[in-house]
């Protein structure tokens, strides 16, 4: 499970943390949920975020990994929860759109994108620390923290009006 943490000051985000919660071994589910439940906590309590931004469960293939994810999501929700801590989630598609500007992007393209607009020196050892990432940063767009009061309709849109934003 990828996480990131950024800090807002105004309209600018700057990178906090990001990285990837390694899940233990182990065949017991319900052990795995208790791992994710802990860890979520001790990042609530190492970084006392204000918000929480979560990529919303999906449809697959295999019901089971679904079921599963989906379990997953529900406990670190639960651990924002136990804080008190607001909770927004966002499809993988609005995520990548937010991002790139175009909702089927590869998380390839997604990481290339969030290392230009952090300006983040060296890449995750795994995508899923960026893409937890990715949520947050989506989360910092969909909140209108754009620079500017103007609503965009997709990247391009921003883009334009903002071209001091592209390096």
């Amino acid at each position: 499970m990828g996480f990131g943490i950024i800090s807002v000051s105004g309209k600018t985000m700057k990178l906090v943390s990001l990285g990837v919660l390694k899940l233990q071994k182990t065949d017991d589910h319900p052990l795995k949920l208790k791992y994710i439940f802990e860890k979520s906590i001790a990042l609530i309590d190492e970084f006392h975020p204000d918000e929480l931004s979560i990529e919303a469960p999906f449809f697959g293939k295999n019901v089971q990994s679904m079921l599963k994810l989906g379990r997953a999501q529900g406990v670190a929700m639960a651990a924002a929860l136990s804080r008190s801590i607001p909770i927004f989630e966002y499809s993988p598609r609005k995520i990548k759109q937010s991002i790139t500007g175009k909702g089927s992007a590869s998380k390839e393209q997604v990481a290339s994108m969030l290392f230009h607009l952090l300006s983040m020196k060296e890449a995750p050892e795994q995508l899923d620390a960026t893409d937890g990432l990715a949520v947050a940063v989506c989360h910092f767009f969909q909140k209108g923290n754009t620079g500017t009061e103007k609503k965009f309709t997709g990247w391009k849109s921003y883009l334009s009006a903002n071209p001091e934003r592209l390096g």
